[in-house]
């Protein structure tokens, strides 16, 4: 084996593995349905495969248990590893914002890196754009919308 050959080789044997995979979950029913994955690297969806609305906080999220899906979402999900997270390391914070008496009110956070609904607490809606959204100083939320969102922190 000549020494490009070698180089190669050792290359394709340290190449690191699938550090992302994809995943379908259904709620046929239109009940909760969990399907059971290691979600601490991060979720995200990346196609929709229903006619009900697939909205991350009110009809799909995500865990320790699994991907859930409700409402009739069906979809598929790209589920990044623990590895990659670990390789990458963004810091997850949590933040709670609540919009109680149905008013706009706004949760000072650094959303530089991307916020994402994470856990919807409120029975109303939390649409994005609509009961809530950011900017660069923090998180809005507004009409009855109460939910943890993730700030997502890259390493400085």
């Amino acid at each position: 084996m000549g020494i490009a050959a070698s180089v190669i080789a050792v290359a394709a044997m340290t190449a690191p593995a699938e550090a992302q995979r994809s995943i379908s979950c259904s709620s046929d029913n239109g009940k909760r349905h969990y399907c059971n994955v290691e979600t601490r690297g991060g979720v995200s969806m990346q196609r929709q495969r229903s006619d009900a609305a697939c909205e991350e906080g009110y009809s799909w999220g995500y865990d320790r248990r699994g991907i859930w899906v409700d409402h009739g979402c069906r979809a598929d999900f790209k589920v990044d590893s623990v590895d990659s997270a670990l390789a990458a390391p963004p810091e997850r914070l949590t933040l709670t914002c609540s919009s109680s008496d149905g008013k706009r009110h706004f949760c000072q956070a650094d959303t530089l890196q991307g916020v994402r609904l994470f856990h919807k607490l409120s029975d109303t809606r939390c649409t994005e754009g609509y009961s809530w959204g950011f900017d660069r100083h923090g998180v809005w939320v507004d009409h009855g919308c109460r939910a943890e969102f993730r700030l997502h922190q890259g390493m400085r």
